[in-house]
Order: structure tokens, then sequence, then C-alpha cells
């Protein structure tokens, strides 16, 4: 019976009873299951890939190689098998799931055995052969630090099979794409979900989707993340560029050649790659290892990358603190790895490159410490930070960082005369702007600030009640405090002299003390 998918919350619905399965067996939390259902996933819909490829490749006479071999694809030992049928003849005549019906008739715990011992061996040794194809070396990858499955028991594990492969089978709304990317889009926020240690790994994809709508990335142009974690940025640009109709040549490059990302941590790596395979990027150029350190954990998908790039998106991490050998590769030495990650940022742009990103608003007012204020000084005479976006407090809350944060635009080429500011943290009626999970920050909130920042500089609309320009002589002043301080905003704070307010609480007890009396008296 064909499943139906019609709606975003429907496909995120299906996701979670998956997720429960895995929650009720080993994989306790989101840092567990989320990479546990990625590798399915990704395999269930690699598989699904090929097998369109071979069925074009045998209409049009041409040879096709699977890229893993039998009985390690998805066909053989994960697709459910018919269960009417004698297992003798499934296994002689290699139908779908014919390995998965000799395990199950073998010994007890020979499936599990298949899993641990047999199948992420074979998939994580298929980067060392001497002809490994790029594709074999982005499935090696993926499973590079995946030793076994965190599924203990055997009909836990085939239940969510059985229940992935459903999904990749199902039919959608046709204005959904393929639908295991739709299934990604609501698995990954749960890894940014307060308590689940997994928020440095996800940024909301409201916050990436405006950065990404302010800088505007052009097809044939290339784009970089130096910190991409589950890879949003790179996702949202792929988006963007793919939606101004490139050439079958443009759109082969866009999926091999544009989209570069680096990360340290070792869950992250599986999930952007599979993410962006997901999402049809074919090869992702994606670097593994220490960004600021320039130590390699693997390097070789990010082979033939440019020192410089057209277009940097990012979120560089809010708290951490960097080695004595990271800093050691920048001129101005800092343990915060935001001030690290800026330097970088800044020399990873092309000239006239732009760059969107998220900042911790402390980097912006901290003024004490050399290098913050070197650092900024950089920015300020190497870019042109033609914008930032004050965010409200409350962002990046379930994202496991109350931080406060601000959004940094800038093009590189071009001094900095003057700075735009909006502020984000008013709401409609200029009052503070209250963001939570129940009430988050949409693209639409911006509408306001996209108009006005499309105004040219000298049109008196882009200064309002929520946006002000700041000199460089000001901010030199300020010994680079870039703060966004809004003395636009209308006040409401109460005006009533001290005597007024003495006289408004000397009436209300008065008030009080006729209403006891008379209550005494009933």
């Amino acid at each position: 019976m064909t499943l139906y998918i019609k709606s975003q919350a429907e496909m995120d619905k299906r996701i979670k009873s998956i997720c429960d399965i895995l929650s009720r067996d080993r994989a306790k939390g989101a840092r567990l299951y989320v990479p546990e259902l990625t590798w399915m996933l990704f395999l269930c819909y690699f598989d699904q890939q090929e097998l369109h490829q071979e069925q074009r490749a045998h209409a049009l006479g041409t040879p096709f190689e699977f890229t893993l071999e039998s009985p390690y694809r998805w066909y053989d030992w994960a697709a459910p098998y018919e269960r009417k049928k004698k297992p003798e003849e499934i296994i002689e005549n290699k139908e779908q799931g014919w390995k998965r019906c000799e395990l199950n008739n073998s010994r007890i715990g020979a499936f599990l055995h298949f899993v641990n011992k047999e199948l992420f061996p074979y998939l994580i040794s298929l980067k060392e052969q001497p002809t490994a194809t790029d594709k074999q070396k982005i499935v090696s990858e993926i499973f590079s630090s995946k030793r076994e499955t965190v599924m203990g028991s055997e009909s836990n594990l085939q239940d969510v099979l059985d229940k992935v492969d459903e999904l990749s089978q199902a039919q959608i709304d046709e204005t959904h794409i393929f639908p295991i990317s739709q299934a990604f889009e609501g698995l990954l926020p749960l890894m940014g979900e307060k308590k689940n240690d997994g928020g440095q790994f996800f940024t909301p994809r409201e916050i990436i989707r405006l950065i990404v709508k302010v800088v505007k990335p052009e097809i044939g142009k290339t784009v970089y993340d130096p910190c991409c974690g589950t890879g949003g940025f790179l996702i949202e640009a792929f988006k963007y560029m793919e939606s101004q109709h490139p050439t079958g040549s443009q759109l082969k490059e866009l999926k091999t050649e544009t989209l570069w990302g680096r990360d340290s941590a070792d869950e992250a790596i599986p999930i952007v790659l599979a993410n962006m395979i997901l999402h049809g990027i074919d090869l992702p150029r994606i670097w593994h290892g220490n960004t600021l350190t320039d130590e390699t954990t693997y390097g070789e998908l990010f082979k033939g990358a440019s020192v410089q790039f057209d277009y940097v998106l990012t979120n560089p991490p809010f708290g951490s603190k960097e080695s004595k050998s990271a800093q050691a590769r920048f001129p101005y030495k800092s343990g915060k790895a935001q001030i690290l990650f800026l330097q970088h940022i800044i020399d990873s742009l092309k000239d006239g490159g732009i760059c969107g990103m998220v900042i911790d608003e402390g980097v912006l007012f901290h003024t004490k410490t050399t290098a913050y204020r070197q650092t900024k000084r950089k920015l300020l005479n190497e870019c042109e930070l033609f914008c930032i976006i004050s965010l409200p407090g409350g962002v990046f809350v379930n994202a496991g960082a109350g931080v406060k944060t601000n959004l940094l635009f800038f093009r590189k080429g071009r001094q900095t005369k003057k700075i735009w500011y909006y502020d984000m943290t008013l709401g409609d009626d200029f009052h503070p702007r209250k963001v939570n999970k129940g009430n988050p920050l949409l693209v639409e909130h911006f509408n306001d600030c996209l108009q006005r920042l499309a105004l040219p500089e000298n049109d008196p609309k882009r200064v309002c009640e929520r946006s002000w320009f700041f000199t460089r002589e000001e901010i030199e002043e300020k010994k680079y405090d870039l703060k966004a301080v809004n003395n636009n905003a209308p006040d409401f704070s109460d005006k009533r002299k001290p005597e007024e307010l003495i006289e408004i609480i000397r009436e209300s007890q008065e008030e009080i003390t006729k209403a006891l009396e008379k209550l005494e008296k009933i």
C-alpha cells in the first residue's frame, strides 16, 4: 500500500515515530538517534538514486557500476523481502532483501553481527581502495567513525529499516522535494533542542535563509563555510542558486565545485555529508579537521579548493576556547574562537566577496582586549561592513545558547565609512520582541529591514525608529565598540515625577484602608 505524505508536518510526524523506536532502544536523545537515523536515510536514498541511474544507463545501452558491492547495498541487506515467498527462492534469485532474509533464517544475532562486523568495516574501508571513486570516498567518510549500530535489538533495528524504506517509497505533494531530504529538514532541528547538547551544529533555518537572502549568492561563484556543522548554510545557498535556472554545465558545477565547508566535529561530518547528498549535491566539498589550526583529519574531498571564495556564510562557535597552536596562525591572538574565525573569514574572502555571519554581541562591544580591537579594525580597514542586524534574545535559546547575537554583512575590498544598523529587538508595537520556541523569529519579520536595506544609503527612509547609521569617526571614538545602541527607539519609560508617584501610592493606600474597614463591618 502506497504511503502518501502531504505536508512537512506529516513528514515530521513520520520521522518522530522512527525516533521513538530508536529512543526505546539505546539511542536515548537526539545526540544519539539523529546520527543513527542519518546513516540509514543516507544508504536508503543512495541506493535508490543509483537504481534510477542504472535504469537510465540500461535504457541508453551504457554500462553502470554500483558504488557498493553486493550484499552491502540497501537493496540486499536492509530492504524488506516478501514474507510469503520461500526463503530459498528469495536468496537464490537475489531478490530484494535477500541478504536480510538469509540472515533472519540463520542463527540468532546474525543480522546484528553482519551490520557491525561486515557492513560497517566494508563501508569504512572504501576510501582506502587505490581506485576509490568520489562517491566511495564520500560514503567511506560518512561511516569513518561508525563502529557499530547504537541499536541493541534486531527487531527494533529492522522496524526502523522498514519505516525508512517505506518513507523512501512514499508519494508526496509535488511542492516538496525528494522525501528523504524533507525528512532531514524535520530531523536536524532536534539536534539543536535544549538539553540535547547538539546546538553547536544547528543554526535556526530562518536565520540562515535571511542571511542567504541578504547576501544573494550568484550562480557560478563559490560559497564557503569554515564551521559548517550540519550544512545548513551550504544547503540554503544551494537552493537559492539552483532557483536561478542554471544551464546544464552550471548545474553540474553547482553540485560539484561550488559549495565548500570545514568542520572539526566527528559527529557533524557524517551528517553534513549525508545531508548534502540527500539534497542533490553530488560532491560535497567538506574538509574534516580543525579550521583554525589547519590540522587535517580527512581532506580528500576538499582537493582543488581555492584559498579565497566569493561568499562566506557561517555561524562560528560562540563559546569555544582556542589553543596556542590555533592562535599561532593569526596575527591577532585570542583564545576566543570568534575572534580567530573573523580573521580567517576576512582572509578567505576574495576582493568583492561578501560575508553574512552570526556573531556573539560580546565580540562587538568588547574593547578592553587588544586582539578584539585589532580584529575589528582589520574588518573595517579591509572590508565595508554595510549592515549589522541586532537580534532579540532567545533566537538561539533552543540551540543551547542564551547569548545575545547579531548578524554581520560585509564586502571585502573597500574600507568601512559608516555602518547601517537595524534593531530586530523591537516588536511591531516598538516594545521588546519576545522570541521563544512557540514564537520564533521568522524571515517575514525581517521584511521592513530588507526593504530599507535595498534603498540607497542617502535615502531618508533608511533611518527610522529601528534603524540608524554609525560613522567611522564615531566607531574610532568608541575604540571599536560596534554594539547596536538604538537611540531612535520610542521611549515608553515612565515620565512621571517622584512626587506624582508618591501621590498615586497614597491614594491607593487610602482606597485599600476604606475597603478593609467595610469588610471588617460585615
